[in-house]
Parts: C-alpha cells; sequence; structure tokens
C-alpha cells in the first residue's frame, strides 16, 4: 500500500505490537519477514521501513540480516533494539557484548534535537531489553540519547536512517507513541488515511473485483470473525453469496440451534445449515495430538464446503473470517518466530483444496474487526461475542474426543457462561470458557467414593489475542462455580482456575 510502514521482522516478541501502534494512527502497517528482497519491498510503495527488535546477536552465526538495499530504498528507516544494532554493524559501525546489559526501565537522556524525539522532555522513562550496545557509530550517524550505560538513540537525518535501543511500542515507554508519530507523520510524512470505512471501501472493491460474475458460499459460525467477512463480502456479491454453518458435532451447548435463526434474522444474509457432526466425530476417533485434531477439522471443514458449492451450483470462492493472530501463530512466515499452533482455518487447510480463499481479515486484530462490524451496522450482540476457536471444544477435551466427555464439557461451560453473564463479567473479559482435563481423581460425594474428571477454567483479559493476562476473578464466584459444576455436572468432583499469562501460556490449552 502506498501510504504503509512496512516493518521487517526479526523475530522479537513485540513486532505485532509495533504494527498496531502504527495501526493505532489510522496508518496502514504491514509485516514481512526481514530476508525480504528490496526489490520488493520498493514494490510495496511504503512512506517508511522499521525494523523490529529480536532475541539474536548481530555476531551469532546465521542472526537474522536484511538486505543491505533496505538502507538505500530512499525511504525513512527506523531501527529497534536488535533493529539499531544490525543497522549500525552493516553501516560499518562497532557493535559489542553490552558492558552492563540493560533490561526493563531506564532512564533516556535526550541530548540533542532530533525530528524523531521533538516535542519530548528531556529526560524520560523508557523499557529496554538488550545484551549488546554500539561501541562505535557508522559514519554520518550521531548519538541523540543515551542511558545510564549504553547509546540509546542515533540518527543520520541526511539519509533518514534512526534507530533506539529501547522499545518505543511498549506500554512501559510513555512516550512511545509520541515517537512513533514523529517517525510516521513527521518523518514519513504519511496520512492518517486508514480507517473502518476506507477499510470497507477498498475490501468490497477488491472482492467485486477478484469475483467478478462469480459466486462464493462462506464459512459462517456466528462469531464477530465469520459475520464481519460474511457481511463484507455479501456487500460485494450480494446473492451471489451463501452462508454455511456447520455442525461440526463439538459446539457448545444448544449452539447450532440457537445461533442459526440469529444469523438469517440479525445479519440479513443468506445462511443454510448443515449437520455433520457424525462425520466430524469419526475423523476425531482416537486422536489425541492436538495438531492432529486441528488440521482433521480444518480439512473436514473444507471437504464439506466444496459438497455443500458443488450442490449449490458453480462455485469458486470461499469466504473465511481468517484474522492476523491466526495467520502469526499458524504459519512461521513472518521472519524466525516459530509456528505456535495451526489454526483449522490457515495450518489445517488440505493442500488440494477445489475453492480459491477469499479472507477478507487476513491483515487485522481482533479489535480492528469489532470496529469494521460496528462502521458495517453489526448487532452488539454479535460484535460483542467471545471468541470460539474454529475446532471448538475438541481442543479444549485434551486427549481423545469421546460423545462422553463432550458431554461433560458442554454442561461444565454452559454453567460457566451462565455465571460470567450473571455476574455482567461477558463483556470485560476477552474469553471464559473451560477446560476438561484427560485424568481422573479421588472424591467422595455423599460419602461414596468417587473416581472422576477435573475440570479448569480459563478466563483472560486481552485486546488482540496476541497476549493474555488471567482474569483475577473474585474468589466467591469461583467457590460457586466450583459448586455448582460439582454438583450439577456428572462425571466431574474438582475444578481448578488457570491462572496462566500468554506468553509464556497459549490461551487455547492445545
Amino acid at each position: 500500500m502506498p501510504n504503509s510502514i512496512v516493518i521487517l521482522d526479526f523475530g522479537s516478541q513485540y513486532t505485532q505490537l509495533i504494527a498496531r501502534r502504527i495501526r493505532e494512527q489510522n496508518v496502514f502497517s504491514a509485516i514481512v519477514p526481514f530476508h525480504t528482497p528490496a526489490d520488493e519491498i520498493r514494490g510495496m510503495t511504503p512512506r517508511g521501513l522499521i525494523l523490529s527488535g529480536g532475541p539474536s546477536s548481530v555476531f551469532e552465526q546465521g542472526a537474522p540480516r536484511c538486505s543491505p538495499e533496505v538502507f538505500r530504498l530512499g525511504v525513512p528507516v527506523l531501527g529497534l533494539c536488535y533493529g539499531l544494532q544490525l543497522m549500525a554493524y552493516e553501516l560499518g559501525g562497532r557493535v559489542r557484548p553490552a558492558t552492563r546489559r540493560e533490561y526493563g526501565r531506564a532512564q533516556l537522556d535526550i541530548t540533542s534535537e532530533s525530528a524523531l524525539l521533538a516535542g519530548l522532555p528531556r529526560t524520560i522513562p523508557v523499557w529496554n531489553s538488550h545484551g549488546d550496545e554500539v561501541e562505535e557509530l557508522p559514519q554520518g550517524f550521531r548519538t541523540v540519547g543515551r542511558t545510564a550505560n549504553a547509546v540509546a538513540a542515533i540518527e543520520d537525518a541526511s539519509r533518514g536512517l534512526y534507530a533506539l535501543q529501547f522499545h518505543p511500542e511498549v506500554h512501559h515507554t510513555p512516550d512511545g507513541p509520541r515517537i512513533l508519530r514523529n517517525f510516521v507523520f513527521d518523518i514519513c510524512q504519511a496520512c492518517a488515511d486508514w480507517t473502518p470505512a476506507s477499510f470497507i471501501t477498498e475490501t468490497v472493491k477488491r472482492v467485486g473485483e477478484r469475483v467478478g460474475d462469480g459466486h462464493a458460499v462462506c464459512a459462517l459460525s456466528g462469531g464477530v470473525d465469520s459475520s464481519v467477512a460474511a457481511t463484507l463480502v455479501d456487500r460485494a456479491l450480494g446473492a451471489r453469496l451463501t452462508c454455511i454453518f456447520v455442525d461440526n458435532g463439538v459446539l457448545r451447548k444448544d449452539e447450532f440451534k440457537a445461533i442459526l435463526p440469529l444469523l438469517r434474522e440479525q445479519l440479513k444474509l443468506n445462511v443454510i445449515g448443515v449437520e455433520a457432526s457424525a462425520r466430524f466425530l469419526a475423523k476425531l476417533a482416537g486422536v489425541t495430538d492436538p495438531e492432529r485434531k486441528r488440521r482433521i477439522i480444518g480439512n473436514e471443514f473444507i471437504r464439506v464446503f466444496e459438497e455443500e458449492a458443488l450442490r449449490l451450483g458453480p462455485i469458486e470462492y470461499l469466504v473465511q473470517g481468517t484474522l492476523y493472530p491466526d495467520v502469526i501463530e499458524s504459519v512461521s512466515v513472518k521472519g524466525p518466530s516459530a509456528t505456535i499452533k495451526s489454526h483449522h482455518n490457515v495450518g489445517g487447510l488440505p493442500a488440494d483444496m477445489n475453492l480459491e480463499l477469499i479472507e477478507p481479515l487476513r491483515d487485522l486484530f481482533k479489535d480492528e474487526v469489532r470496529r469494521v462490524g460496528r462502521e458495517l451496522g453489526l448487532p452488539e450482540r454479535i460484535l460483542k461475542r467471545q471468541p470460539f476457536p474454529g475446532p471448538g471444544l475438541a481442543i479444549r477435551i485434551l486427549g481423545e474426543v469421546t460423545a462422553e466427555r463432550l458431554e461433560i464439557l458442554r454442561e461444565a461451560d454452559a454453567v460457566l457462561l451462565e455465571a460470567i453473564r450473571s455476574e455482567g463479567l461477558y463483556d470485560k473479559v476477552w474469553q471464559s470458557f473451560a477446560v476438561l482435563l484427560p485424568v481422573r481423581s479421588v472424591g467422595v460425594m455423599g460419602d461414596q467414593r468417587t473416581y472422576a474428571y477435573t475440570i479448569a477454567i480459563r478466563c483472560v483479559t486481552s485486546e488482540d489475542g496476541m497476549t493474555a493476562d488471567w482474569a483475577p476473578l473474585p474468589h466467591e464466584l469461583l467457590g460457586r462455580l466450583s459448586n455448582r459444576i460439582v454438583n450439577e455436572v456428572r462425571g466431574v468432583n474438582r475444578v481448578v482456575y488457570d491462572i496462566s499469562s500468554k506468553p509464556p501460556s497459549t490461551i487455547e490449552w492445545e
């Protein structure tokens, strides 16, 4: 996009946060692998580039390095943390292991005037995370900021090259948004023209041009992502779009019966329901590995959509509500960051698909999807639904998925959601759900010994699903939940609460 900021990913845990901070300025940002050729980046016609941080040292064998041409594309470049060290190293400076490594909070002293640091106090708090430091600057560079132990801000303004040793994208650098605004608007001269309205206009136009007079089916689950994707594509195709809601056998309690009429009435879309629970559960029989579960479900979803497309007539396209976090976690294409898990609609897709994918939300985070949905006029009842994974309860049952375990988990999950809603917490947390553990423990009920399952409750807060923290539910509520689940759900005699954050955990257990 001609008014975008392109981010080269060197494996930082904050890369996605950089993209979010740029988008918060209503400027589109895109993440590409560090090894993306300079000509390909030039073809994207960005206003500026950002080099992310990363866990590597420039001294390591095989350390990630971008093409040197990146620094000669004629657009401003901002290096962050490892990006600063790499910029200095590649352009003739000297980098060394830090005499005193800096992790966590520090104070930045601004030592010279700089367009990047304009409008800031002379001393500001920043967040560091580095074990190397610049010993000697490349020719043409000057130091514009220091911490107590290291060079922390450098620039060669004549070439549009800037770098920071700290992380302006994180919450712990309070003036970080101002620094990034200075780079995006004052240095890169970008325009704040990326809004939900402009995204809708551009997406509808692009989908219409791609499909032409053709037809499409849309994978619709009633969640935020698929509902927004379906509504967007409906604007482009109208009656040539058929939405398909599949009962895959691993939905929540009464989900298929409750959501199907809601989709038809509130979204005003052409929606058909397909009952396919038996075929999904047959494929999952005996499977315990979570990656296999995801791939089986992703593959079977595609086969159902292909069959329905054949039945409905000549249809070439499948619309999915794939989001940016799905892509990041599923496929290691954004630099050296590892694959975390295969999402059913990304890494779980079969290689021999007969339908071409349309993924209108592929570059968006969840909160951005909700803003687009509000611009489209979707009802809050749908926009405020908590995320529910495509593989459904199959990845909330650790181990084999069986009819007995599904029944237990559905009932426990229903109790949890009812309580969360009645306490007014449903809209205040990101996600709340139950997990069935594949172990039994001894208990006593009615003076009799029991040997039953354990239910884990997971409730987290988040902005976009990329990071999350456990929600501190009141102890009284946890006590009531445990009591109700043990008393109302046959086969459970123990309830635990998950207090893990992401990272190091993921939100879902599998």
